[in-house]
Formats: C-alpha cells, sequence, structure tokens
C-alpha cells in the first residue's frame, strides 16, 4: 500500500502525526530523495515530536546517532552495504523504536525484510515551497 502526503515545510509536524499513526512502534523506515530534499529535516520533526532535546543532524561521518526514546538514525551515503555489515551495524536493528536511514541499499532493505523486519520506505521530493512524501511499505 502507499500513501502519499503533499505538504510544507510549515506542515512538517502533520506528517510526523500521519506517521506516527500508521507506523508501528519498532519499524525500521528508509529515507530516499535526492541531496537536499529534506530527509534530515524531517528525522529533526520526528526527533522533536518525541520531546528529544538537542539538534537532529545527519549522521555522514558517524553513521549512527542514537537520541534516546528509541529513535536511531543512519546516513549510509559514503559507505557501501559491505562497509556497513563489517562494521557491525546490523545488530543495531535489534533494538526496540524507529530506525530511519538515509541512503540505505536495496541490498540491506532486502536483507532486512529477509530477516522479518518491518520496512517502510518514505520517497521525499522536493519543490520550491512543499514536500512530496510516497510512503510504502510495512505500515503505509
Amino acid at each position: 500500500m502507499t500513501q502519499s502526503i503533499i505538504a510544507s515545510l510549515q506542515e512538517l509536524d502533520q506528517v510526523v502525526a500521519s506517521l506516527e499513526e500508521r507506523i508501528s512502534a519498532d519499524a525500521v523506515i528508509f529515507l530516499r530523495g535526492d541531496l537536499a530534499a529534506g530527509k534530515t529535516t524531517l528525522v529533526q520533526a520526528i526527533a522533536r515530536s518525541r520531546g528529544i532535546e538537542g539538534e537532529a543532524t545527519s549522521p555522514t561521518f558517524s553513521l549512527q546517532h542514537a537520541y534516546g526514546k528509541g529513535l536511531y538514525h543512519y546516513d549510509l551515503y559514503r559507505i557501501s552495504h559491505e562497509e556497513f555489515m563489517a562494521l557491525g551495524l546490523f545488530e543495531e536493528f535489534e533494538r526496540e523504536g524507529w530506525h530511519l536511514v538515509e541512503w540505505g541499499s536495496e541490498t540491506l532493505k532486502a536483507l532486512l525484510e529477509g530477516a522479518g523486519y518491518a520496512v517502510t520506505l518514505i520517497e521525499i521530493e522536493a519543490t520550491a515551497k512543499q514536500r512530496h512524501y510516497r510512503i510504502k511499505g510495512a505500515d503505509a
């Protein structure tokens, strides 16, 4: 099933509320979109909705941020699937909560699904005034 939401940045809280209604408490969520499409901006809004203090930033060089309150954020832009597995990060998905993955490969997605994880895909397309969120997969 696919859900589509079109919203401005000012309406991002409504997008997050919709996601929280539809996606289970324990899920892997792949965020896809061009550079500057709003992947990290969406993560920041989710963190705010959970009462997480401090700024959520992209973990480009650290690969993962654990924000607390069951929220984990990965940025796999600069590493291959093989490097991700060699670093032992796959085991992190065992932790309860939402695992938000930027730049996750199709290979990783298939591996997660094969291992029984609920994987949701959110594709983000940016225009000048709003974002188009296409939510597909496990709980959409």
